[in-house]
């Protein structure tokens, strides 16, 4: 390997696994046509639903080309950190009282950890750089709150291959890996792309519960369940409800399908493994929350930024297909909640859980929520009752 400022390829590696890191690659700070081409498609065809950054006149640009993000930048460093369940996590499925929440947001916020280390080794490379004579050189971090395709640059520095379901699958960790990238003006000799190990497979497009992929290695995030229970903002669209299941925050239905996780390890983070109380939690347990009690509960965790209503909305959505009818008492509680989100969300679980004599009893007895407009339009909507 060629030796750049005292750091060889293999000492990079061995450095990043030091850290905690699972596998390191480095590519040309560069994407190809192909993926050029279906960013532009998802944007045209405002497939991104509210996530309106995606098409930021400004932002764009430089997820298009990381040399407009950075034009100083030479090599892109992509770090995957292991997040393997020890478990099937659709397992949970056959359990429509139990919330499912994606396996990645069980425990902490991966972004803090993973940021954490990403500096750690940017200024190891710095220090490494220094000591070899070689001053000025230059590093910046990303997780993925920045504009940069990381998955195509994962890709091509070699870590795995982007899916028909749009994620990085790795050939030792599956569908289960947090990315994070080292920009920097340092040179390494770059790795060899990761190939497409796909084949005829589709599990992942079969999986999906909203068909929100209508093409291999395409996805409209307005679909997605995903997108639906953490980045929008509404309620939930009434064609997707009874797909979402119990899924309460994210979901992981097209990763747990892949093949490839058969080669995959339990991660052996801690930060990780999934807290007691995330693993199975009851959807009832839920249910009381007021604010304060639920940043308390999620403090550390990605479902805080999301917030209570959205959070509620999501969690009433699920009890609406749980058939628990001993939860009627208390999502009626909820048709008063100060977020329009929870009202509404209220009305379309009781809805599900009563026959319609007992929902018109419901009504009756909150007639003076006749003049809320989020309840009316429920109460009101001709599919209410199924």
């Amino acid at each position: 390997m060629t030796v750049v400022a005292a750091i060889t390829f293999e000492d990079l590696q061995a450095k990043a696994r030091e850290i905690g890191f699972d596998v390191c690659g480095v590519a040309r700070p560069q994407i190809d046509e192909r993926n050029q081409r279906r960013l532009d498609e998802f944007v045209a065809g405002a497939e991104y639903g509210t996530m309106d950054w995606m098409n930021d006149p400004e932002r764009l640009p430089r997820r298009r080309d990381p040399k407009v993000l950075w034009p100083e930048v030479k090599s892109v460093i992509v770090l995957g950190s292991n997040y393997g369940p020890a478990e099937n996590p659709l397992t949970l499925l056959d359990h429509p009282d139990r919330a499912m929440i994606s396996v990645y947001a069980k425990n902490r916020d991966y972004h803090d950890l993973i940021k954490k280390r990403l500096k750690q080794l940017a200024r190891w490379m710095i220090e490494q750089a220094q000591k070899s004579g070689v001053g000025g050189e230059q590093v910046k971090v990303f997780v993925d709150t920045a504009p940069v395709l990381e998955k195509p640059l994962g890709q091509a520095a070699g870590i795995g291959w982007q899916g028909k379901h749009t994620n990085l699958v790795s050939r030792e960790y599956g569908s289960w890996l947090f990315l994070g990238e080292v920009f920097t003006t340092l040179e390494f000799d770059l790795a060899e792309p990761e190939i497409d190990h796909c084949g005829s497979c589709s599990n992942c497009l079969s999986a999906c519960p909203t068909d929100a992929f209508p093409a291999p290695y395409k996805l409209d995030a307005r679909k997605c369940i995903s997108y639906l229970t953490i980045e929008h903002d509404g309620l939930i669209p009434i064609e997707f409800r009874r797909a979402m299941g119990n899924r309460i925050y994210g979901c992981d239905d097209c990763l747990a399908v892949c093949p490839w996780n058969k080669f995959a390890s339990r991660t052996q983070e801690l930060a990780f493994i999934p807290r007691a109380e995330l693993t199975a939690p009851r959807l009832a347990d839920f249910l009381d929350l007021d604010d304060a009690a639920f940043r308390t509960f999620f403090t550390g965790s990605p479902i805080k930024r999301i917030g209570r209503a959205k959070f509620l909305r999501n969690v009433l959505t699920a009890v609406g297909n749980s058939a628990v009818i001993s939860l009627v008492p208390r999502v009626e509680n909820l048709l008063t909640d100060e977020s329009p989100l929870v009202r509404g969300s209220a009305v379309w679980a009781l809805a599900q859980l009563t026959n319609a004599d007992a929902f018109d009893d419901l009504r009756a007895r909150h007639e003076q929520l006749e003049s809320d407009p989020v309840v009316l339009a429920e109460w009101s909507r001709p599919s209410a009752v199924i």
